[in-house]
């Protein structure tokens, strides 16, 4: 993972525990795929908490100077949301869908951490 994404991973971590995102984790899998350097994983806990989380999150890639390739105007009910910056991509999860779709799981995330 580049220097820059992890310093943008690392900020964008602190600022999803910050704002009650628990068990949020950085995930490397720049050696596993092309499409993307790493993936944030956070679990929130309603979907109130989630539409604030994304509601907020804007401030923080616009001060990375970081770009949203798939800006949405108001986030999905289902309990995740997928915000792709490029080099990073986030997913904000309940903690159903979290343990459902277990993508630390999938992503051998065990090896991977940051």
């Amino acid at each position: 993972m580049k220097d820059t994404t992890k310093v943008n991973a690392d900020r964008l971590k602190a600022f999803l525990d910050d704002h009650k995102c628990t068990d949020t984790v950085v995930i490397d899998v720049a050696g596993e795929c092309t499409w993307t350097e790493c993936f944030i994983i956070a679990t929130v806990s309603s979907v109130g908490h989630l539409r604030g989380v994304v509601h907020q999150i804007w401030d923080e890639i616009n001060t990375l100077g970081m770009s949203v390739v798939n800006r949405h105007k108001s986030p999905d009910t289902s309990g995740w949301e997928l915000i792709d910056c490029g080099d990073i991509v986030i997913h904000l999860m309940s903690a159903e869908l979290r343990e459902f779709y277990n993508l630390e799981k999938l992503w051998k995330a065990t090896e991977n951490l940051v």
